[in-house]
């Protein structure tokens, strides 16, 4: 038997063949799972639709703006129809306006530092709690989180405030959320080569500094997020949540 056989699942921030959010969704389906893939706008619909027929006829595609409350509630309504009942979601949703990314951290503006932390952070409170009444039989969440949550790293600025605003909305969640049988992790992947990424400056030598420096000697690819997300997901992480797991080839625990 698959690990998610009968499991059913929705997925936020797919965008494109590179991005994590679609490594995950190739494993759950892989894993027995029935996704719903979400999109925000009508200018990546097409490239959404696309990705979702490539996981087979029952994949249901939702639009939904993770800042508008209304959308939320509209998407979860959509899965209540087609699904009935809900196991799994994923948030791989983040946002800061490009200025933001430059310069010092210190001149962040205010409507910067709001921007970055309701899409990148407040959202994963919206959407676990539209999730919530769905997930009867308990249920997995997962956020995807960076190391720039926890140390400095040049250029993320913003960013990396907003995950670690992430990463406690995660220990939070999962407090609040446990006596329901629904767990809340993150992960924190190593850094991958998706198009949200080569907007960072020096992202490419971060890249290569990682596959230098990190014990494995290599960085973290598409397929091994996802296999760690569906051992997350199913009855393996059980009794995991509330946690931070760090898929990054050990970079993490390097001091130099």
């Amino acid at each position: 038997m698959a690990l998610l056989d009968g499991k059913k699942g929705i997925i936020f921030g797919v965008a494109n063949k590179r991005s994590i959010a679609w490594g995950i969704a190739r494993a759950w389906v892989d894993a027995g799972a029935q996704v719903a893939l979400t999109y925000q706008g009508e200018r990546i619909r097409p490239s959404v639709e696309e990705l979702a027929a490539a996981l087979g006829p029952r994949c249901p595609v939702i639009p939904c703006d993770v800042t508008l409350d209304e959308q939320i509630d509209s998407a979860f309504g959509e899965v209540r129809e087609r699904f009935g009942s809900l196991d799994l979601m994923l948030h791989s949703v983040a946002f800061a306006p490009r200025e933001a990314l430059e310069g010092r951290f210190v001149n962040t503006s205010r409507e910067a530092f709001r921007i970055a932390h309701d899409v990148s952070a407040y959202s994963l409170v919206a959407l676990a709690r539209a999730a919530t009444p769905l997930m009867t039989n308990g249920g997995s969440i997962l956020g995807l989180s960076y190391y720039g949550a926890e140390k400095v790293v040049p250029h993320y600025n913003v960013m990396g405030v907003a995950k670690a605003s992430l990463e406690a909305c995660t220990r939070y969640l999962a407090h609040d959320l446990g006596p329901s049988r629904i767990r809340v992790n993150c992960i924190s992947a190593g850094p991958v080569n998706t198009l949200a990424a080569r907007g960072i400056a020096g992202f490419l030598d971060m890249y290569k500094h990682y596959e230098q420096k990190a014990p494995l000697r290599r960085n973290v690819t598409l397929e091994e997020l996802g296999a760690t997300a569906t051992f997350l997901a199913s009855e393996g992480g059980a009794a995991i949540t509330g946690q931070v797991l760090y898929v990054d080839g050990g970079y993490q625990i390097m001091g130099m």
